[in-house]
């Protein structure tokens, strides 16, 4: 790739040399244009990630705006519609959207489909993702195209110039932590999602904090992965139980996972919470609904969704505001006790 001037911002012909193609199939790929090859497109994505290629939002030559400056749709790029966390999400998005007069357009982003070009084709205000990773060369597309984004707890650390909304995961997994310290729990376990998710790496470190600076005897905590799956979850549960049998507490990274330790306990003939304490991490609405009802961190995901919604306006009108906007948004979480957890029994001998 041929050198460019210290301080110099990267061109559509620095891509399109890079790529070795032309300016106007650069543009078209950028527009989301159906009339190029899949090779091409993939060189021209290579060469933008290549020179840190982006279109400066609002550019003129890209008609997604009406004459007021404001398009009247916005896209929820997700890679999933199941489950309760989705919906939650999904129903934040949609009343906000509503509320300043936008629709919203899902796109399932599937790991290897071209969403990204039918999102560049639409009229739109820009992107919410969520569970999006910023390195893939689909969100790229979308920063080189100039689309304002805002990212819902990515899975990894997006560029320092892309937005990015969450919640306060670090300290809800250190809430978890020393809600079972408080009840005497000194052997504990964490049934995570996957190592690589920013969110989930979050959680368990804000709960290891909590146990290393107890006062208390020494804590120790054991961590497994889950995967973000109940049938995952279940099978870590039993992994950690069969590593150490005294563990008396569980906190699992997501309430979806807490269903699986559930699921596991009651394979091996163990009572909740009598046996061992579980408490959760979302507050969905099965944590209310199963027996005994989950412990758990609550994370607002409904105004989750609204606060990325009020956030992507802002950077679409490019309002002083929003050049004012952290590149990192943190919602509270909180503490919702239910039956799920209580004391520590006495020592007693080991479960198998």
């Amino acid at each position: 790739m041929p050198p460019r001037p210290v301080g110099s911002r990267p061109t559509l012909s620095l891509v399109a040399k890079t790529a070795g193609t032309s300016v106007p199939t650069v543009s078209k790929v950028l527009r989301g244009g159906t009339d190029v090859s899949a090779q091409t497109r993939a060189k021209v994505m290579e060469a933008v990630r290549a020179v840190g290629y982006t279109r400066r939002a609002g550019s003129k030559s890209e008609s997604v705006r009406d004459e007021s400056g404001l398009s009247n749709t916005l896209d929820l790029v997700v890679t999933h519609f199941e489950g309760s966390w989705a919906n939650l999400l999904i129903a934040g998005v949609g009343r906000e959207a509503a509320a300043a007069g936008l629709d919203v357009v899902l796109t399932l982003a599937e790991p290897h489909g071209d969403w990204v070009s039918r999102v560049l084709r639409r009229r739109t205000v820009g992107t919410i993702g969520t569970l999006i990773d910023p390195t893939s060369p689909q969100f790229n597309a979308l920063c080189a195209a100039g689309v304002p984004v805002v990212l819902i707890d990515p899975m990894s650390t997006p560029p320092p110039e892309v937005a990015s909304i969450g919640v306060a995961n670090w300290d809800g997994g250190r809430t978890a932590a020393e809600h079972l310290l408080s009840l005497g729990h000194v052997r504990m376990g964490v049934v995570a999602g996957h190592a690589r998710h920013l969110f989930s790496r979050a959680r368990v470190d804000g709960f290891r904090a909590a146990a290393d600076t107890a006062t208390a005897d020494s804590a120790t905590v054991s961590v497994a992965y889950g995967g973000w799956n109940r049938a995952k979850a279940t099978t870590a549960t039993h992994s950690l139980l069969d590593s150490d049998p005294g563990i008396t507490g569980i906190f699992a990274c997501a309430d979806s996972m807490a269903l699986g330790i559930y699921d596991a306990l009651d394979a091996r003939g163990l009572r909740i919470p009598e046996d061992i304490s579980v408490i959760g991490f979302d507050d969905l609405p099965e944590a209310q609904y199963i027996t005994p009802g989950l412990t758990t961190v609550r994370q607002p995901s409904t105004e989750l969704g609204a606060a990325a919604v009020k956030l992507l306006i802002e950077l679409s009108r490019g309002e002083g505001g929003a050049t004012r906007t952290p590149a990192r948004m943190e919602l509270a979480t909180e503490l919702v006790v239910r039956a799920s957890t209580g004391p520590a029994p006495a020592a007693a001998a080991p479960r198998r």
